[in-house]
């Protein structure tokens, strides 16, 4: 099978988008880790498939560089946006995608029909541990101590969609992610797995992170977690309401903002790469 392909990137996380408006995508699970194989593939975090939707402009599908499909993805819904405004699908400046997580609904800034940026209204954090999920039995897990690898951390749960793990260190660039990263994904206190930050506070609108992703790794940026370090920052006295957080990642910024109500709004870029054609038998 020959699939016409998309590289895009939102921040550095980057994914492989296909349009199922014109093609149907047998096994995604598997094609995610052929294409997203950086050196026998395409190369990118993972797969993004753009299908019709019912009940939205678009329908997005992801899928992590290990097959499993992930329930949304921030950085990649403001690439979705870009592309179906780009490409004529839903030509305006409102768009809804539809997610495994709810329908999500975008703001795009334009400037002479050309797209800048995206915001995202990306619903309301999630605390609850059942919800995330998380075993616990408190209401919430907000600054708890949780031992990883015979190491006690400070950590705050919060689903964006996805389950997040927010812990706060005095230095973000030490951290050996690829030991402690693991350790923290495969944590039997969640059962679906988990997405970790690290964050470092420079002041109260700006913060430091790195991600370590369930099923991708290390990335350049994660849009969910982003939202959920936000939330983390103004639940932990670090920043305040309605305030917007510059989130420094390794692969570019983000801006999330934590409103009093317990949305979070997220804005930032969607970058195109490149276009092509692959021939699915040349990577089995």
């Amino acid at each position: 099978m020959k699939y016409q392909f998309t590289k895009m990137h939102g921040a550095g996380n980057d994914y492989v988008y296909i349009n199922c408006f014109e093609y149907t995508v047998d096994d995604p699970e598997k094609l995610s880790i052929l294409l997203a194989d950086r050196h026998k593939g395409i190369g990118g975090d993972g797969l993004v498939l753009i299908c019709p939707s019912e009940t939205a402009d678009a329908k997005m599908r992801m899928f992590n560089l290990d097959g499993s499909e992930g329930n949304m993805c921030g950085n990649a819904i403001r690439c979705v946006a870009r592309y179906i405004y780009d490409n004529n699908i839903a030509h305006k400046d409102v768009l809804t995608i539809e997610t495994k997580s709810g329908i999500k609904t975008i703001t795009l800034k334009t400037e002479n029909d050309r797209f800048i940026s995206a915001s995202v209204d990306m619903g309301k954090a999630i605390l609850k541990p059942e919800l995330i999920p998380m075993k616990a039995e408190s209401e919430s897990f907000i600054s708890q101590p949780l031992n990883v690898g015979g190491t006690e951390y400070i950590a705050t749960a919060v689903s964006m969609g996805n389950p997040h793990c927010v812990v706060f260190v005095d230095d973000v660039d030490s951290i050996e992610i690829d030991k402690i990263g693991p350790l923290f994904e495969n944590h039997p206190i969640f059962p679906d797995r988990v997405n970790t930050e690290f964050i470092r506070v420079i002041d109260k609108e700006n913060i430091q992170m790195r991600v370590w992703e369930r099923g991708s790794g290390e990335t350049l940026a994660c849009g969910t977690g982003s939202c959920a370090a936000a939330a983390a920052c103004v639940l932990n006295g670090y920043a305040e309401y309605d305030t917007p957080i510059n989130v420094h990642l390794r692969g570019g910024m983000l801006k999330d903002t934590y409103k009093k109500d317990g949305t979070v709004i997220m804005e930032g870029p969607a970058s195109n790469v490149f276009t092509g054609i692959i021939d699915t038998d040349d990577l089995i």
